[in-house]
């Protein structure tokens, strides 16, 4: 009998205290609450920003070409409209990046170390053309804040908008002039990679991109009709820019605010259509 009444004391003083440690843990409702706050970390924000830097301009030849050189531009200048969103809802390491850039595409040639003879693009052995055009990128991004890394990649469209070439058997007619057989509508590919400092509101991007261009800059059988040139532009560039958060990078928004101040108020069944909802949310 005594075993049995110390039996049934001990079960009943577990069962107490199995209570009064679930009475620490908070309730599931509280913890599913919790979990959208941890992905919610970072928002669906969006940004502006504008970019400097530097071209360094070449030439992908068909057929090829040898002694080709770098020609170096300053004077690279973008202003890109970056939306960050999230993945399925919850993964939020993607965004998309459209704006209007002005740069320098070209070529150069040196000597021949054999010969000395350098090559020429219709009497010219260095050129440089100014363009504009409207890159659209897909972004991947991962914070460690205060640091982020990025990498994008996508198309432009763009337009040839002057040249400047020379060389001694260049006539002096197309020193800043195109020929009828030159193309001055621009498209291609570019992509890089890049860091950037955040100090939020303010962000402070540093990245290296290549520009391919997919429009060669004279149509393929100006020479020949039946033996093709190709001269397609291959440029890296590298900027230095500053981007302001239009929306909060973290934390509740002013929509997120407004919800959360109605439903302390009104609570969370008050509306069944939203209407009085977003009414209330609008005076707030």
């Amino acid at each position: 009998m005594k075993r049995t009444i110390s039996i049934l004391a001990a079960a009943f003083a577990s069962m107490q205290l199995l209570q009064a440690q679930q009475s620490l843990v908070p309730d599931s409702t509280f913890v599913t609450g919790a979990e959208p706050a941890k992905q919610e970390l970072i928002n669906d924000y969006s940004m502006i920003g504008v970019n400097y830097g530097v071209t360094f301009s070449n030439m992908y030849y068909s057929p090829s070409r040898h002694n080709r050189a770098y020609v170096f531009s300053p004077n690279y200048i973008s202003i890109m409209y970056t939306k960050y969103s999230k993945m399925f809802g919850y993964i939020p390491n993607f965004g998309f990046s459209i704006g209007v850039a002005t740069g320098n595409e070209g070529f150069a040639f040196k000597p021949n170390p054999q010969s000395g003879y350098v090559d020429n693009v219709d009497g010219a052995q260095r050129a440089s053309i100014r363009v504009i055009e409207v890159p659209m990128l897909a972004q991947g991004h991962v914070d460690f804040d205060p640091l982020k890394l990025m990498i994008s990649a996508g198309i432009y469209g763009g337009w040839r908008l002057g040249i400047q070439r020379s060389g001694p058997e260049l006539d002096p007619q197309w020193q800043n002039a195109f020929r009828d057989y030159e193309n001055r509508f621009d498209y291609g590919l570019q992509g890089g990679a890049g860091i950037a400092f955040m100090l939020d509101p303010v962000e402070i991007h540093f990245n290296c991109n290549i520009r391919w261009s997919w429009s060669s800059i004279y149509q393929p059988d100006y020479h020949d009709k039946y033996y093709f040139n190709y001269a397609y532009p291959l440029d890296i560039y590298a900027t230095v820019g500053v981007h302001f958060q239009i929306t909060k990078r973290r934390g509740k928004t002013r929509r997120e605010l407004r919800r959360q101040a109605y439903e302390q108020v009104y609570g969370k069944d008050q509306d069944s259509t939203g209407q009085d909802r977003q009414d209330t949310e609008h005076r707030l």
